[in-house]
């Protein structure tokens, strides 16, 4: 389970996530469908609708059944086959990456790899649309094949207790640390210097380090925060505008508004008295 913490920094990785669909479809593999052991540089995903065969990650092996959700993670060592005397597999399967950050999601996190179905036939009607978008040539046909996997991904993660993996915990300590400064910082004039000296690395260093991880340079990510309490400081506080200014670092209320216009297109006035950010 994540603590907090952890599920914020994940949140805000997710942020600049990166999704790439290598290869989708449905089929009914051979009797000699197998694989020695490779290192492929994507995940792969099946849903096994029929059939029987095996799959070992790492040291553990895999025998998926019918209705089963199985993920082998980017980067790790995988063999595969047939069971002699069954008939094999006949599934959907998909080979991606979901990068976030600098690494695949899945080598920040841990989950089971194999998992009942809780919504068969959720699961193939989104593959049937993934495979099927994957086939096509337009431009929303690539939209809607990463949002199927998108989803496809949410639902296997929304069953399944995820950890952090115990060689990336002292990366995702490092970004804690740094959105807690931030969050606990907004109310000032927050520095790169300041935030480089949070981790103790070199403000140069930190830079990159910082967009390589999250995406986006240090100060913008500063600013994307503090539009975030100022909306939620608009929609579930009576504050005055002079008040969250403050709050989130301007003293000049007027450098605020200009500042939230800029980035929302709309002043905090209007933005509070928009009708549909009311409960």
């Amino acid at each position: 389970m994540l603590f907090l913490d952890e599920q914020q920094t994940l949140s805000d990785l997710l942020q600049s996530i990166q999704l790439q669909i290598h290869a989708a479809d449905y089929t009914q593999v051979s009797n000699e469908w197998g694989e020695d052991v490779t290192q492929p540089p994507y995940n792969k995903l099946y849903y096994i609708c029929e059939g029987e065969g095996w799959i070992r990650v790492g040291d553990t092996e895999y025998s998926p059944k019918a209705g089963q959700l199985f993920i082998a993670p980017a980067h790790a060592p995988i063999s595969f086959g047939t069971v002699n005397g069954r008939r094999p597999f006949l599934k959907y399967w998909c080979h991606f990456s979901i990068t976030a950050g600098p690494f695949d999601l899945f080598q920040w996190i841990g989950m089971p790899l194999c998992i009942d179905a809780q919504d068969s036939s959720r699961i193939t009607t989104l593959f049937h649309a993934m495979v099927d978008a994957k086939w096509q040539h337009s431009i929303a046909a690539r939209l809607r094949e990463k949002a199927m996997l998108l989803e496809l991904v949410a639902l296997y993660l929304d069953d399944v207790q995820v950890r952090v993996l115990q060689h990336r915990s002292d990366e995702i300590s490092r970004l804690a640390v740094i959105q807690q400064y931030v969050a606990s910082h907004l109310n000032t004039s927050i520095t790169v210097e300041q935030m480089a000296e949070a981790v103790h690395l070199h403000p140069n260093y930190f830079i990159a380090y910082f967009k390589k991880h999250l995406g986006v340079p240090p100060m913008k990510y500063v600013g994307l925060k503090r539009v975030e309490r100022a909306k939620l400081l608009l929609t579930t506080t009576p504050l005055s505008i002079k008040e969250i200014a403050d709050q989130i670092g301007f003293q000049d209320t007027s450098h605020f508004t200009k500042f939230f216009r800029k980035e929302t297109s709309l002043s905090p006035t209007e933005y509070r008295a928009a009708p549909h950010h009311k409960a």
